[in-house]
């Protein structure tokens, strides 16, 4: 096959493209209507406009290029290793997106990790204060406080059975 295409064989190329558009919307045309024909009218004068332009060269190279470079997928052992890294890349991204959405493993701007300097079971080193209430972990909100109202036990014991379960 030649490397470029003089400006008679592109004309040809696409006069011969074009004709077999045409002949396929012809078809179309009966089976599906106007709206369909004409639309594969259109579709069929663009081989024979690259024709006419010159532009079958750059038609031909891009074929024989994306021919050349799925020849070099199917052949090529490492070509291979690099499509089998592609899910994996696809679901370390995905994970990372559930993880930013949950808050889990992301640093929180101006914030810093040092905690209290205590013994291994937890508790304040002496002379400092223990530690006020739990923080609520990442990714939750914390309920605005609400006054209390003059309801009564019921609502005592609800609180109190929510702030052992940690909910506030």
């Amino acid at each position: 096959m030649p490397e470029t295409l003089t400006m008679t064989s592109g004309l040809t190329l696409g006069a011969a493209l074009a004709a077999l558009g045409l002949i396929i919307t012809f078809f179309v045309w009966r089976r599906k209507g106007a709206a369909f024909g004409l639309r594969g009218l259109a579709w069929s004068m663009l081989p024979l406009v690259a024709g006419l332009l010159g532009l079958m060269n750059v038609v031909m190279q891009f074929v024989l290029g994306l021919f050349g470079v799925l020849a070099g997928l199917v052949f090529n052992p490492i070509v291979w290793a690099g499509v089998a890294l592609v899910p994996l890349m696809v679901i370390l991204y995905v994970a990372s997106g559930f993880m930013k959405a949950r808050g889990v493993g992301v640093k929180q701007a101006g914030a810093k990790a040092e905690r209290p300097q205590g013994d291994a079971s937890g508790a304040a080193p002496k002379g400092k204060p223990a530690a006020g209430p739990a923080q609520p972990a990442a990714g939750q909100v914390k309920a605005p406080e609400q006054k209390k109202s003059g309801g009564g036990e019921d609502f005592d014991e609800i609180e109190a059975l929510l702030r052992k379960h940690g909910i506030e």
